[in-house]
Parts: C-alpha cells; structure tokens; sequence
C-alpha cells in the first residue's frame, strides 16, 4: 500500500487495532519523530517532511483512526485526547519503535503530544508543538458547536464541507490556493470521515490541557513552541504564556504565518523543527 506523495514522501501503512493506520514517511535509519495532527490530517506536515528527513531523521506523520487515510472510525470516547494518546502509543509499538523518540503536535494533536510525554505513553525525549491547544484555548467556536448532539444531527455532509472549506481557507492564510483548499478538504468527502471529525470535535475538552500543567510545570524535556503569529484560532499568546510557564521551553514566532504555518514558511519551519529535532 505505498505511494509516492512527493519527492522522497512516502505514504505507507501498519494495522492498528485491526483497522489500517496510513502515515506519510521518509524513510531513513535515523531517529524517528512521530508527528500528530488535530482538526485536519497528516497533509499539514508534507511541507517539512522531506527536510526532515534531508536532516537524518524519520519523520512518521500518522493520519489518526478514522481521519484522514486511516480506517476505522472514531467515537466520542475513543475521540477524546487521552484515548488518542493511547492509540498513538499503540501505533508506535506497531511500527517497532522503542527507547527515547520525539513527537510533534500540531492543533488538538499537540494535546495528544503533551498527554504522551506527561503520562509516559511513550519515552518522549523532545516535545515540540506547532500552534497547538494549550490550557483553555480550545475547542474555537466553530468547533464548539459540533459538541451538542442536536447540531450534529442537523448537519448535512454539504454544511460539514462549507464549514470545513471556511475553516482551512483562514487556516491557511496567504498560502490558500483553491487547489490546496480542495486537497486539505478531500478526506471529508467520506462519510466516515465527516463522522470521525465530529466525534474527535465533540470530544474536545479543555481539561485534557488544563489538567496537564502541574505535570509539565515539573517536566525537564525540552520542548520548542513554532507558532504562527497570525493565527486565528490559536492565538499565539497562548504560546508566549507556556513559554514562560513552563520551563526548558522556547518559542518560534513565524510573522505572517497563519494556524498552518508549515504551508506559509516551510523553510523556516523545517529548519526549527529539524534543529530542535536533532539538537
């Protein structure tokens, strides 16, 4: 099941519970870095992926069940941070990697991220977040709504997509070509999909950031925030208040970036996460 994305990006996959879990990977016999994606799928790391891998280490972005190139199907529990942070744990064993490894965020994946590192889901040894969740900032409105049940069952698969469509446009910022908007939306097409996205936003609760603090108050792995200044729905306060509140941390502002600043400044970005990465 590999695929040729682009240059020397593979999309491959592993069983995971039974259900096919698709990455994208460059493969290199350097240290791995799991990479995690939140509202969206594993498209929102291909543009450093390949630098990643130019600078020795193999990058595994991990479409999570249900979402995006992944089988399955997401519920309100299994959608929940801790239980996603479970499954990427379970992801790694099914890959064979074992001992110290990195792990990246991005949006609600950054939750997943600080879950893994705080409650030793995996020997996390550098902990970077791109324009995550962070203690009450999360779920945004347009998220929010798609908590009352009522909401979902009123919403139709065009709705879904129009949201979406809105959501990624702003997302994206300066970089938003329609051709890059219908590639960020394409898993949406699919009603499982459309259905695991409303069980992971439904399952969205600040608590899962909030009630890490204490933890990572105490916590000594370095960590690196790369945030994009524009960001609309992460607002990058946020980020300077964990930088310093929480110790062994820097943060990366990238100006005239929005909440995907990989498709923005992707030299920039690479270049951050590659030197934390491999420091």
């Amino acid at each position: 099941m590999n695929e040729i994305i682009e240059s020397t990006v593979l999309r491959t996959g592993v069983r995971v519970d039974g259900e096919p879990a698709s990455y994208l990977t460059v493969e290199r016999d350097g240290p791995a870095v799991l990479l995690l994606h939140g509202t969206y799928w594993s498209r929102v790391w291909l543009p450093v992926l390949d630098h990643l891998g130019a600078a020795g280490l193999r990058p595994i972005a991990v479409d999570l069940p249900g979402l995006g190139r992944s089988g399955g199907e997401l519920t309100l529990e299994t959608g929940a941070v801790p239980a996603l942070a479970d499954w990427v744990a379970r992801f790694a064993s099914a890959l064979g990697l074992s001992g110290p490894i990195a792990v990246a965020g991005h949006d609600i994946g950054g939750a997943v991220a600080q879950h893994l590192l705080v409650h030793d889901r995996l020997e996390v040894s550098r902990l970077a977040l791109v324009d995550s969740v962070t203690y009450d900032s999360w779920p945004v409105p347009g998220v929010a709504r798609f908590r009352d049940p009522a909401v979902v069952a009123a919403t139709t698969a065009d709705e879904i997509l129009t949201a979406r469509r809105q959501a990624v446009t702003e997302a994206l910022a300066g970089a938003a070509t329609e051709p890059l908007i219908t590639d960020y939306l394409d898993p949406w097409t699919d009603a499982r999909v459309r259905r695991s996205w409303m069980a992971l936003v439904a399952a969205a609760d600040h608590r899962h950031t909030r009630d890490l603090l204490p933890a990572l108050r105490r916590n000594g792995t370095p960590k690196l925030l790369v945030w994009g200044e524009d960001d609309a729905f992460q607002k990058v306060e946020y980020a300077e208040r964990f930088a310093s509140e929480i110790p062994h941390t820097t943060l990366l502002r990238v100006p005239d970036a929005g909440h995907v600043p990989m498709e923005n400044a992707p030299d920039l970005v690479a270049r951050a996460l590659a030197d934390f990465l491999t420091a």
